[in-house]
């Protein structure tokens, strides 16, 4: 009988944690996708441009954007997950979900986005992959430059990582699961209006910068909303097709990074937060406890 082969894995964590380690084929200086993590870059960036009174997370969405007047939607709203804007935009296929979702889509949405509301803005939290994407473009109108600029200027300079984050990375040093055949799996075309909710590639090691910088050591200020929150755990995680990741810290400094190529998301979650709590060393699929860690995710 033939057994599937182990999923590539990176585990990165403070001192006190389990030692970190890479192997089964990943890479922690290689980039790799890191799917909904690139929210916590936006909503740090929303902050960033506020403090700098390039907006107030309070501007309705029409201010920046060319959208009806009194739809309510604020940018406040569109980092909470509370705009009433659904999950996905529509039009997502199963086998490239966001390869039609371009600027001019997103702008035809912009036109009439009241018949997508799922419920009055501010009133209840729908995890949104479309509302991130209005986020981003939001920040780009209202700061008059790309937002892959916007993020390097005003969030991965601070961190000292805009070298290892892009939305672009070189095919030499960027890290894709094989299919049955040997061939390089076909990654999810995220570079489109879509970006700012998912689209963003770094390495491992840069990714674990981003948890310490924004959480750990607060190196811009308070973590952004875009972050989830459980208990006491200050946590984000993100799936692709190809990938997983799970970023998470707790007050008293500990932190865990745990990135996977392939296999399941919600084991994932799992590996990161049994390490959290010492219950874990490796870097397996085993069926630890069950954790519900929400809707951050895709």
């Amino acid at each position: 009988m033939k057994f599937p082969a182990p999923t590539p894995t990176c585990v990165l964590g403070s001192t006190g944690l389990c030692a970190p380690h890479t192997g089964r084929g990943h890479d922690p200086d290689a980039y790799v996708e890191i799917g909904s993590l690139t929210k916590v870059l936006t909503g740090t960036l929303l902050m960033q441009l506020a403090a700098r009174g390039v907006l107030t997370v309070d501007d309705p969405l029409e201010r920046w954007l060319k959208t009806p007047a009194g739809t309510g939607i604020t940018l406040r709203h569109l980092q909470e997950h509370t705009s009433g804007l659904p999950r996905l935009p529509p039009g997502t296929t199963r086998s490239d979900p966001y390869r039609a979702f371009t600027d001019e889509a997103l702008g035809e949405i912009l036109a009439r986005p009241d018949g997508l509301l799922t419920a009055p803005p501010g009133e209840k939290e729908e995890y949104s992959n479309l509302g991130y994407a209005v986020l981003g473009a939001a920040l780009s109108a209202a700061a008059g430059a790309p937002y892959p600029e916007l993020l390097a200027e005003h969030v991965l300079d601070p961190l000292g990582i805009r070298s290892e984050v892009t939305h672009r990375p070189p095919p030499d040093r960027s890290l894709i699961p094989a299919g049955l055949f040997g061939r390089r799996l076909r990654p999810w075309t995220m570079t489109g209006a879509i970006l700012p909710a998912g689209g963003m590639w770094a390495t491992p090691k840069a990714a674990a910068r981003i948890l310490t910088g924004l959480v750990v050591d607060r190196v811009l200020g308070e973590p952004a909303a875009a972050w989830q929150r459980s208990g006491e755990l200050v946590w984000h995680n993100g799936a692709t097709r190809n990938a997983s990741v799970f970023a998470g810290a707790l007050p008293d400094g500990r932190w865990i990074l745990v990135h996977r190529l392939g296999g399941s998301s919600d084991a994932t979650d799992r590996i990161a937060v049994d390490h959290l709590r010492g219950e874990r060393c490796g870097d397996g699929e085993g069926q630890g406890p069950g954790h519900s860690l929400g809707e951050g995710r895709g």
